[in-house]
Protein backbone atom coordinates (compact mmCIF):
# COMPACT_ATOMS: atom_id res chain seq x y z
CA UNK A 1 0.00 0.00 0.00
CA UNK A 2 1.16 3.58 -1.04
CA UNK A 3 2.34 5.50 2.25
CA UNK A 4 1.18 9.10 2.07
CA UNK A 5 4.27 12.04 2.78
CA UNK A 6 3.26 15.14 4.65
CA UNK A 7 5.22 18.18 3.02
CA UNK A 8 5.00 21.48 4.91
CA UNK A 9 4.12 24.26 1.58
CA UNK A 10 4.12 27.79 3.33
CA UNK A 11 1.67 27.17 6.65
CA UNK A 12 -0.58 24.68 5.17
CA UNK A 13 0.39 20.87 4.96
CA UNK A 14 0.06 18.85 2.16
CA UNK A 15 -0.10 14.99 0.90
CA UNK A 16 2.06 13.40 -1.57
CA UNK A 17 2.31 9.64 -2.76
CA UNK A 18 4.59 7.82 -4.21
CA UNK A 19 4.26 7.02 -7.71
CA UNK A 20 3.43 2.91 -8.16
CA UNK A 21 3.26 3.57 -12.38
CA UNK A 22 6.19 5.24 -13.26
CA UNK A 23 6.76 6.49 -16.80
CA UNK A 24 8.63 3.38 -18.94
CA UNK A 25 11.47 3.99 -20.82
CA UNK A 26 11.13 3.06 -24.84
CA UNK A 27 12.47 0.86 -26.62
CA UNK A 28 14.20 3.42 -28.59
CA UNK A 29 15.79 6.60 -27.41
CA UNK A 30 13.62 9.74 -28.86
CA UNK A 31 14.50 12.58 -26.33
CA UNK A 32 16.17 14.44 -29.40
CA UNK A 33 12.58 13.68 -30.74
CA UNK A 34 10.98 11.23 -33.53
CA UNK A 35 12.93 11.81 -37.19
CA UNK A 36 10.52 12.57 -39.42
CA UNK A 37 7.52 12.61 -37.12
CA UNK A 38 8.07 15.12 -33.81
CA UNK A 39 10.22 17.50 -32.86
CA UNK A 40 12.37 17.15 -29.36
CA UNK A 41 9.60 19.59 -27.83
CA UNK A 42 6.75 17.57 -30.01
CA UNK A 43 8.00 14.59 -28.14
CA UNK A 44 8.10 15.79 -24.73
CA UNK A 45 4.88 17.08 -25.10
CA UNK A 46 3.18 13.91 -26.36
CA UNK A 47 4.96 11.39 -24.40
CA UNK A 48 7.33 12.61 -21.25
CA UNK A 49 4.58 15.71 -20.19
CA UNK A 50 1.44 13.21 -20.92
CA UNK A 51 2.53 9.65 -20.09
CA UNK A 52 3.86 11.23 -16.91
CA UNK A 53 0.25 13.02 -15.84
CA UNK A 54 -1.86 9.55 -17.50
CA UNK A 55 0.37 7.73 -14.72
CA UNK A 56 0.31 10.24 -11.77
CA UNK A 57 -3.21 10.16 -12.32
CA UNK A 58 -3.51 6.50 -12.38
CA UNK A 59 -1.93 5.87 -9.46
CA UNK A 60 -3.65 8.69 -7.05
CA UNK A 61 -6.86 6.42 -7.96
CA UNK A 62 -5.49 2.78 -7.82
CA UNK A 63 -3.49 3.47 -4.67
CA UNK A 64 -4.25 0.95 -1.96
CA UNK A 65 -6.16 -1.19 -4.59
CA UNK A 66 -5.86 -4.42 -5.81
CA UNK A 67 -5.10 -3.22 -9.16
CA UNK A 68 -2.47 -0.57 -8.26
CA UNK A 69 0.40 -2.72 -9.21
CA UNK A 70 -1.31 -4.15 -12.38
CA UNK A 71 -0.66 -2.98 -16.10
CA UNK A 72 -2.52 0.34 -17.30
CA UNK A 73 -3.76 -2.51 -19.74
CA UNK A 74 -4.96 -4.97 -17.14
CA UNK A 75 -6.71 -1.90 -14.62
CA UNK A 76 -8.29 -0.53 -18.33
CA UNK A 77 -9.87 -4.24 -18.85
CA UNK A 78 -11.03 -4.50 -15.51
CA UNK A 79 -12.71 -1.31 -14.45
CA UNK A 80 -14.41 -0.94 -18.32
CA UNK A 81 -17.49 -2.92 -16.90
CA UNK A 82 -18.13 -0.39 -13.72
CA UNK A 83 -19.51 3.14 -14.53
CA UNK A 84 -18.32 3.98 -11.21
CA UNK A 85 -14.46 3.72 -12.30
CA UNK A 86 -14.82 5.51 -15.16
CA UNK A 87 -12.10 8.16 -14.36
CA UNK A 88 -10.01 5.11 -13.63
CA UNK A 89 -10.15 2.98 -16.80
CA UNK A 90 -9.88 6.77 -18.75
CA UNK A 91 -6.38 6.90 -16.92
CA UNK A 92 -5.36 3.15 -17.17
CA UNK A 93 -6.58 3.07 -20.86
CA UNK A 94 -5.15 6.49 -22.28
CA UNK A 95 -1.89 5.13 -21.03
CA UNK A 96 -1.87 2.31 -22.26
CA UNK A 97 -3.00 3.32 -25.83
CA UNK A 98 -0.30 6.06 -25.78
CA UNK A 99 2.08 3.74 -24.87
CA UNK A 100 1.23 1.27 -27.43
CA UNK A 101 1.38 4.22 -29.94
CA UNK A 102 5.18 5.16 -29.12
CA UNK A 103 6.12 1.25 -28.84
CA UNK A 104 5.55 1.13 -32.87
CA UNK A 105 7.59 3.58 -34.32
CA UNK A 106 10.91 3.45 -34.74
CA UNK A 107 13.85 6.35 -36.05
CA UNK A 108 15.47 3.34 -37.95
CA UNK A 109 12.28 1.86 -40.51
CA UNK A 110 13.03 -1.16 -42.28
CA UNK A 111 10.34 -3.35 -44.45
CA UNK A 112 7.58 -4.70 -43.61
CA UNK A 113 8.08 -9.21 -43.75
CA UNK A 114 7.22 -10.91 -46.67
CA UNK A 115 4.55 -12.76 -44.56
CA UNK A 116 3.12 -9.36 -42.90
CA UNK A 117 3.23 -7.84 -46.48
CA UNK A 118 0.97 -10.74 -48.13
CA UNK A 119 -1.46 -11.14 -44.92
CA UNK A 120 -1.64 -7.42 -44.88
CA UNK A 121 -2.78 -7.61 -48.70
CA UNK A 122 -5.17 -10.35 -48.27
CA UNK A 123 -7.03 -8.15 -46.69
CA UNK A 124 -6.66 -4.88 -48.16
CA UNK A 125 -5.79 -5.82 -51.20
CA UNK A 126 -2.29 -3.43 -50.94
CA UNK A 127 -0.60 -2.04 -49.02
CA UNK A 128 -0.88 1.01 -50.84
CA UNK A 129 -4.84 0.47 -49.89
CA UNK A 130 -4.06 0.13 -46.63
CA UNK A 131 -1.85 2.99 -46.28
CA UNK A 132 -4.62 5.65 -48.12
CA UNK A 133 -7.59 4.36 -45.72
CA UNK A 134 -4.90 4.62 -42.69
CA UNK A 135 -4.48 8.25 -43.34
CA UNK A 136 -8.05 8.92 -44.56
CA UNK A 137 -9.56 7.78 -42.12
CA UNK A 138 -6.56 9.14 -39.14
CA UNK A 139 -8.04 12.73 -40.94
CA UNK A 140 -11.44 11.78 -40.91
CA UNK A 141 -11.74 11.33 -37.06
CA UNK A 142 -13.84 14.35 -35.40
CA UNK A 143 -12.27 14.55 -32.26
CA UNK A 144 -9.79 12.80 -30.55
CA UNK A 145 -8.51 9.04 -30.19
CA UNK A 146 -6.56 6.46 -31.67
CA UNK A 147 -6.53 4.54 -35.12
CA UNK A 148 -5.92 0.86 -34.68
CA UNK A 149 -5.35 -1.69 -37.31
CA UNK A 150 -6.67 -4.81 -35.49
CA UNK A 151 -6.49 -8.44 -36.57
CA UNK A 152 -9.51 -11.25 -35.88
CA UNK A 153 -9.09 -14.79 -35.04
CA UNK A 154 -10.15 -15.55 -38.82
CA UNK A 155 -7.01 -13.53 -39.70
CA UNK A 156 -8.61 -11.15 -41.02
CA UNK A 157 -7.26 -7.36 -40.75
CA UNK A 158 -9.27 -4.05 -40.38
CA UNK A 159 -9.02 -0.35 -39.11
CA UNK A 160 -11.16 0.32 -36.22
CA UNK A 161 -11.46 3.94 -34.58
CA UNK A 162 -12.05 4.46 -30.80
CA UNK A 163 -12.31 8.34 -29.78
CA UNK A 164 -11.25 9.79 -26.24
CA UNK A 165 -9.29 7.18 -24.59
CA UNK A 166 -11.57 4.13 -25.91
CA UNK A 167 -10.03 0.82 -25.79
CA UNK A 168 -9.78 -2.24 -28.72
CA UNK A 169 -9.64 -5.11 -26.35
CA UNK A 170 -12.43 -7.51 -26.26
CA UNK A 171 -12.67 -7.46 -22.60
CA UNK A 172 -13.25 -3.72 -22.59
CA UNK A 173 -16.41 -3.47 -24.80
CA UNK A 174 -18.71 -3.95 -22.15
CA UNK A 175 -18.04 0.01 -21.62
CA UNK A 176 -19.74 2.44 -23.70
CA UNK A 177 -17.48 3.80 -26.17
CA UNK A 178 -18.49 6.37 -29.30
CA UNK A 179 -17.91 5.10 -32.53
CA UNK A 180 -17.79 6.85 -35.68
CA UNK A 181 -19.70 4.48 -38.78
CA UNK A 182 -17.92 6.63 -41.25
CA UNK A 183 -14.67 6.52 -40.07
CA UNK A 184 -13.61 2.83 -39.95
CA UNK A 185 -14.17 -0.91 -41.01
CA UNK A 186 -18.17 -1.33 -41.00
CA UNK A 187 -18.44 -4.78 -39.93
CA UNK A 188 -16.16 -3.97 -36.77
CA UNK A 189 -17.72 -0.72 -36.20
CA UNK A 190 -21.20 -2.33 -35.97
CA UNK A 191 -19.89 -5.28 -33.92
CA UNK A 192 -18.55 -2.65 -31.33
CA UNK A 193 -21.21 -0.51 -31.17
CA UNK A 194 -23.65 -3.37 -30.37
CA UNK A 195 -21.50 -4.79 -27.21
CA UNK A 196 -21.09 -0.75 -26.28
CA UNK A 197 -23.27 -0.82 -23.12
CA UNK A 198 -21.82 -0.45 -19.59
CA UNK A 199 -24.81 -3.14 -18.35
CA UNK A 200 -23.61 -6.68 -18.99
CA UNK A 201 -25.61 -9.31 -19.59
CA UNK A 202 -24.00 -12.28 -18.43
CA UNK A 203 -22.44 -11.47 -14.85
CA UNK A 204 -22.07 -14.84 -13.32
CA UNK A 205 -17.97 -14.43 -12.63
CA UNK A 206 -17.73 -11.43 -13.85
CA UNK A 207 -15.21 -10.44 -11.15
CA UNK A 208 -14.01 -13.34 -10.38
CA UNK A 209 -12.54 -16.54 -12.54
CA UNK A 210 -13.97 -14.84 -15.52
CA UNK A 211 -10.82 -14.24 -17.88
CA UNK A 212 -9.53 -11.23 -20.03
CA UNK A 213 -10.60 -12.22 -23.06
CA UNK A 214 -14.02 -12.49 -21.56
CA UNK A 215 -16.14 -10.36 -24.86
CA UNK A 216 -18.96 -8.58 -24.64
CA UNK A 217 -22.49 -10.49 -26.08
CA UNK A 218 -22.03 -10.18 -29.73
CA UNK A 219 -18.45 -9.15 -29.84
CA UNK A 220 -15.30 -9.82 -31.65
CA UNK A 221 -12.13 -11.19 -30.90
CA UNK A 222 -9.53 -8.30 -31.65
CA UNK A 223 -6.23 -8.65 -31.47
CA UNK A 224 -4.74 -4.22 -31.83
CA UNK A 225 -1.23 -4.89 -33.38
CA UNK A 226 -0.71 -1.08 -34.65
CA UNK A 227 -2.26 2.42 -33.79
CA UNK A 228 -1.58 5.91 -34.54
CA UNK A 229 -2.50 8.49 -31.80
CA UNK A 230 -4.71 11.14 -33.00
CA UNK A 231 -5.05 13.45 -30.16
CA UNK A 232 -4.51 17.00 -30.65
CA UNK A 233 -1.25 17.90 -28.57
CA UNK A 234 0.28 14.84 -30.60
CA UNK A 235 0.33 16.87 -33.67
CA UNK A 236 -0.45 20.14 -32.58
CA UNK A 237 3.31 21.81 -31.71
CA UNK A 238 4.36 20.56 -34.73
CA UNK A 239 1.96 20.17 -37.54
CA UNK A 240 -0.44 22.74 -36.58
CA UNK A 241 -3.76 22.68 -37.23
CA UNK A 242 -4.26 22.44 -40.66
CA UNK A 243 -5.12 25.42 -42.24
CA UNK A 244 -4.88 26.44 -45.78
CA UNK A 245 -4.14 22.75 -46.31
CA UNK A 246 -0.74 23.68 -45.22
CA UNK A 247 0.49 20.81 -41.59
CA UNK A 248 -2.76 19.31 -39.73
CA UNK A 249 -3.88 15.89 -38.74
CA UNK A 250 -2.78 14.65 -42.23
CA UNK A 251 0.43 15.72 -42.64
CA UNK A 252 0.85 14.50 -39.60
CA UNK A 253 -0.71 10.62 -40.49
CA UNK A 254 1.37 10.58 -43.76
CA UNK A 255 4.63 11.32 -42.07
CA UNK A 256 3.77 8.54 -39.42
CA UNK A 257 3.46 6.03 -41.65
CA UNK A 258 7.13 6.27 -42.63
CA UNK A 259 8.57 5.45 -39.04
CA UNK A 260 6.28 2.79 -38.45
CA UNK A 261 8.35 -0.04 -36.83
CA UNK A 262 7.40 -2.98 -38.46
CA UNK A 263 9.32 -5.44 -37.08
CA UNK A 264 7.18 -4.85 -33.79
CA UNK A 265 3.74 -5.00 -36.00
CA UNK A 266 4.63 -8.25 -37.01
CA UNK A 267 4.82 -9.60 -33.43
CA UNK A 268 2.15 -7.97 -32.22
CA UNK A 269 0.54 -10.09 -35.34
CA UNK A 270 1.79 -13.27 -34.15
CA UNK A 271 1.56 -13.36 -30.60
CA UNK A 272 -1.39 -16.05 -30.34
CA UNK A 273 -4.47 -15.42 -28.13
CA UNK A 274 -3.60 -11.75 -26.58
CA UNK A 275 -1.65 -8.71 -27.76
CA UNK A 276 1.63 -8.40 -27.95
CA UNK A 277 2.20 -5.73 -25.83
CA UNK A 278 0.94 -5.72 -22.35
CA UNK A 279 2.27 -1.97 -20.94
Amino acid sequence: MLRPRLFRIGNSLRTFRRSVHNLPTLIHDFREGVPGLLSPQGFDMAWTQYQSLMLEKLSNLTAGGEYEHKTPKDIAIKYARDPNSAPIFNYASMAHNNAFFFSTITPEPKPMSPELKKDLEDSFGSIETLQREFIVTASSMFGPGFVWLVKSRDKKYSLLCTYLAGSPYPGAHYRRQPVDMNAEDKTVAEAIRRTNTWEPVNTVGMHGAQSQKKMAPGGIDLNPILCINMWEHVYLPDYGVGAGGVGGKKAFAESWWHVIDWEVVRKNAEVRGKAGFES
